[in-house]
């Protein structure tokens, strides 16, 4: 009788072990899925709030820590609008700007791309050169070359894009060069430069330059409009902004 009880025991062990073990393994399925889904959105970039047409002007903006390429577009030369925001698939050597050849930094500062500039025979995917160096590097001796954005998801001192998302990007660049618009405007900024985030980098070493991207980000946010950014006495320099 005793061997029966223990059985029964047993059996009813089991069969309430196994009733846990699923529901743990559903609960964890769903929440797995719903990561993925989750990551699988965020990777890509929500549906366009405006149509990009031939003669439409570009503006491409760069937030590093946002990991967030900035696509905007004008019609009527004025106030540029939110085409879309892309994820930077990957970028090197951390926040700070570029100031040796190979040191894998990715650029931060006031660049352009043009038609001279852009590779359909990337050996990643498709690229554009933004420009680096430019007049405000050669004049602080930074030095470096072939400073792209492209496909292929690797850096060695590039913004890295996916492959399906780099294609939008291009044939759009492709099409407003093709269109008329000289160069394109490039500009990377270390991050949002709102007022909190500057206060939280305060100690970076790199303030002191960071403090010279601000009024140029700030313009835009304020107008809608792309900066005039000169070099003036080896700083930046925004034309027609009071501050």
């Amino acid at each position: 009788m005793r061997k029966v009880v223990f059985i029964v025991i047993l059996l009813l062990i089991l069969i309430v072990s196994l009733f846990i073990y699923r529901n743990i393994t559903d609960y964890l399925a769903m929440n797995n899925n719903a990561t993925e889904s989750t990551e699988q959105v965020s990777s890509y970039p929500e549906r366009p709030a405006i149509q990009i047409k031939p003669g439409d002007s570009l503006y491409i903006r760069l937030l590093k820590a946002e990991d967030k390429l900035e696509l905007w577009a004008t019609s009527d030369g004025k106030k540029y609008n939110l085409y879309k925001t892309y994820i930077i698939c990957t970028y090197s050597g951390g926040l700070g700007p570029k100031k040796i050849q190979g040191d894998k930094k990715s650029p931060e500062g006031f660049y352009s791309t043009n038609k001279r500039l852009l590779n359909p025979n990337s050996q990643y995917h498709l690229s554009f050169n933004i420009g680096y160096p430019n007049a405000f590097d050669r004049a602080h001796g930074y030095t470096g070359d072939f400073l792209m954005v492209h496909g292929g998801c690797a850096s060695a001192g590039c913004y890295a894009m996916t492959d399906p998302i780099i294609t939008e990007i291009y044939q759009l660049v492709e099409q407003a060069l093709d269109s008329g618009q000289k160069s394109i405007p490039i500009h990377i900024f270390p991050f949002a430069m709102t007022q909190e985030n500057m206060k939280n980098h305060l100690e970076s070493k790199d303030f002191a330059f960071w403090l010279t991207l601000k009024p140029a980000y700030d313009y835009f946010e304020q107008t809608q409009q792309v900066p005039q950014v000169v070099v003036e006495n080896k700083m930046y320099k925004v034309i027609g902004y009071q501050g």
